[in-house]
């Protein structure tokens, strides 16, 4: 059998590395064409936006070495999938080649928003590989003035990164706090008072209105009519998933490959979705999701290998996200909800803290900064599946 892996992110190589650990010795072929990727391979991404940024001695760290590449027998196929025909089962390649498969993995990821007139050009980046990080480190020498746009968890994260490298840093973000959507409004708010207390220039409730400079950014221009200085403008626009070449294929595409609670994409037989690009049924929460977390690529590849050897394994892990920030690591397990209650039970939002979110009398999500035991003995509880009442009495 041959089991084609379209993307060589970081799902589609730990489905890769999954399939020969759980003794597969299908053919096994894996098409990248990751912008900026060494041999068609993308880096680990998760250093981008600290380590790797904020030290030139730092080296960006791949996913696979072409040794291990090599052991894991793998053909590797340096090219861009533009169509699927799922009629004939073959994957159709930048060029015109064609890709035969007998089952098929989705692991192309996500794609950065955009918006029009916020392209990238010179002095205008988006992160999202290591040449990206170096040319926004190079750019962002002594003295730069860098506008982040957008206040999600990457966009904070290299906010903080280049502040403490000294740099004049500014983040616009057209919500009311940092993070909302990943912390909720109350955490959101206590951390991103942290990062104005240290001197990040924040500008909540502002949207941008365009970009100035002929040659070069020079500023950006808010909707409320100010003008920021920019040497430097990092996008954090966020992201979505990258299913363009899935186009007409027949697959259920709703932000995301829609699949079943085995990652099985609806109605096409031996087809699977893995990462950014998945978006499946959770048992859990009894409703499809989709996660754009480091440790949601690995446990889906994971879980499509299992299923692709022949072990039915079901994909229901609680989601987990952390970033570095604030000179700590935030992390965060479950979901945290909008309209769901939030009590804070060890620490303060002013320092080190753990926070739970629980509704519909569940326990919905574990926010932690610092304080690593007691984050992780409610993320037990968490998995446990306990109450809210429970949750607050173990407390």
């Amino acid at each position: 059998m041959r089991i084609v892996v379209v993307g060589a992110s970081l799902a589609g190589v730990r489905t890769v590395q999954a399939l020969r650990r759980r003794g597969s010795t299908d053919e096994v072929v894996l098409v990248g064409a990751e912008p900026g990727a060494e041999d068609g391979v993308a880096t680990d991404r998760p250093p981008l936006s600290k380590k790797f940024l904020a030290d030139p001695a730092t080296p960006a760290p791949p996913l696979v070495s072409a040794a291990d590449l090599a052991g894991l027998d793998v053909r590797l196929v340096t090219a861009r999938a533009t169509d699927l025909d799922l009629d004939a089962r073959r994957v159709l390649l930048h060029g015109g080649d064609e890709l035969p498969f007998d089952a098929l993995v989705v692991a192309t990821g996500s794609t950065p928003r955009s918006v029009p007139g916020l392209e990238p050009r010179p002095g205008v980046y988006q992160l999202r590989g290591a040449a990206d990080a170096a040319a926004i480190r190079a750019a962002g020498a002594d003295g730069a003035r860098v506008v982040v746009v957008g206040g999600g968890f990457i966009g904070a994260e290299v906010a903080w990164t280049l502040h403490r490298l000294g740099r004049e840093v500014a983040v616009v973000e057209p919500l009311p706090t940092l993070m909302v959507r990943g912390l909720g409004p109350e955490v959101g708010a206590a951390l991103t008072r942290r990062h104005a207390a240290a001197g990040v220039a924040l500008h909540l409730g502002a949207g941008v209105a365009g970009i100035e400079g002929a040659e070069r950014v020079s500023a950006v221009r808010l909707t409320d009519g100010s003008a920021l200085p920019a040497d430097v403008v990092v996008l954090g626009l966020g992201a979505a998933p990258e299913t363009g070449w899935l186009t007409g294929s027949g697959l259920d595409l709703r932000d995301g490959v829609v699949c079943d609670e085995h990652l099985a994409a609806r109605g096409a037989e031996g087809v699977y979705a893995v990462g950014d690009v998945a978006r499946w049924y959770h048992p859990r929460y009894g409703e499809d999701v989709r996660v754009e977390h480091w440790t949601n690529a690995v446990e889906t590849a994971t879980v499509a290998a299992a299923n692709l050897t022949g072990s039915p394994t079901v994909h229901e892990a609680v989601p987990y996200v952390w970033t570095e920030q604030l000179d700590g690591r935030l992390q965060v397990f479950g979901r945290v909800r909008p309209q769901d209650e939030l009590r804070v039970v060890h620490g303060d939002l002013t320092g080190d803290f753990v926070a739970l979110t629980g509704g519909d009398g569940l326990l919905q999500g574990v926010v932690g900064f610092g304080a690593v035991r007691p984050t992780i003995a409610f993320r037990k509880l968490l998995g446990a599946g306990v109450t809210w009442d429970e949750a607050l009495a173990a407390a």
